[in-house]
């Protein structure tokens, strides 16, 4: 476990909130290790917490990071009780949500994980990381089109940024953007007079699609959680990261990022009938999607069990050293 702020060790034991903890942290009320801490102190788990002498303790939990390639009709949404959520179609037997959405007509990548640090230093606009997409529209697109995309398109009252776009096709092109406005791309083509038939996310910062199956998931490799962090570090989580920024005075180069590599021990397209499990060996229930988990490094495969989850359905892609193995799509 690394380090985390007090008043979020206490809140994640389920003590209090954290507000509330730093008020007892200012009366003397917690003591870390036998003395009075200052408010913004940080612990781990190793660490004696105390709140009016009673010892707390907060489960060492590992970080998860999975990549899927979301198919079409699936909700982004962690809503389990709306059809065709992600969370039941990802079958994933803790706790997890997506960062950010794609539409439920739109397919390809997108994060999962139980890390809430990061996601809003993925998201917001004003750290400029890029998400790239391949998409098809109704009819011939022409130089005028991809000039006009690229240099921004008024929709929702506000003039998208300037980004990449690059004809692929009559009627394909290829678009990498950094902001994440609702239903953005779709929009910017209405805009100008077309309409999306087919739109994929391919890339999202150095994260690939490559040899995920539609439908499937994997871990996050090691060195692609290592890179993750280090293109994140300087990132903010609050809206001063989408506020006071220039427009780029051209278009986006697209990233000359090295593909990630793929740990695979089999085909990408061989699949199971088995469920996920935790790497703990325990059977997967509904209920452990209820318990929160922090931050840190990687983490590990997690082997097949049968019936681990209440659908039997897993749908991992094989991995090699930390990707999990999954079953067979819907």
């Amino acid at each position: 476990m690394e380090p985390i702020r007090l008043n979020k060790f206490i809140s994640d034991s389920g003590y209090c909130s954290r507000r509330e903890a730093d008020k007892m942290i200012e009366q003397g009320r917690v003591t870390v290790n036998g003395k009075r801490p200052e408010v913004g102190a940080k612990v781990t788990a190793k660490d004696k917490v105390r709140v009016d002498g009673n010892q707390l303790e907060v489960d060492a939990v590992e970080p998860v990071y999975l990549l899927l390639n979301k198919p079409p009709g699936i909700e982004t949404t962690t809503d389990t009780s709306q059809r065709d959520n992600i969370i039941s179609f990802t079958n994933y037997p803790e706790r997890i949500f997506p960062v950010g959405r794609l539409d439920k007509d739109s397919e390809g990548l997108i994060i999962l994980t139980n890390n809430g640090d990061i996601v809003n230093k993925i998201l917001r606009a004003g750290n400029k990381h890029e998400k790239e997409y391949v998409v098809t529209v109704d009819k011939p697109i022409n130089q005028d089109f991809v000039e006009r995309m690229s240099n921004g398109v008024s929709i929702l009252g506000v003039n998208t940024k300037k980004c990449f776009v690059a004809q692929e096709g009559p009627t394909k092109f290829r678009i990498i953007l950094t902001q994440g406005m609702n239903r953005q791309i779709r929009r910017m083509c209405e805009a100008l007079g077309y309409e999306v038939q087919t739109l994929q996310r391919t890339r999202i910062m150095h994260l690939s699609l490559s040899k995920i199956p539609l439908g499937q998931w994997r871990n996050m490799t090691n060195a692609e959680v290592e890179e993750l962090m280090r293109l994140i570090e300087h990132s903010t989580k609050t809206e001063e990261g989408s506020k006071g920024k220039k427009p780029a005075s051209e278009p986006l180069a697209p990233a000359k990022s090295k593909k990630p590599k793929q740990h695979s021990s089999a085909p990408a397209g061989k699949q199971n009938r088995t469920g996920s499990s935790p790497r703990s060996g325990k059977s997967a229930t509904a209920g452990k999607r209820d318990k929160p988990k922090s931050g840190g490094s990687a983490r590990g495969s997690r082997g097949a069990a049968k019936g681990a989850a209440p659908s039997g359905k897993g749908r991992g892609a094989s991995g090699k050293g930390g990707a999990a193995k999954g079953g067979r799509r819907r």
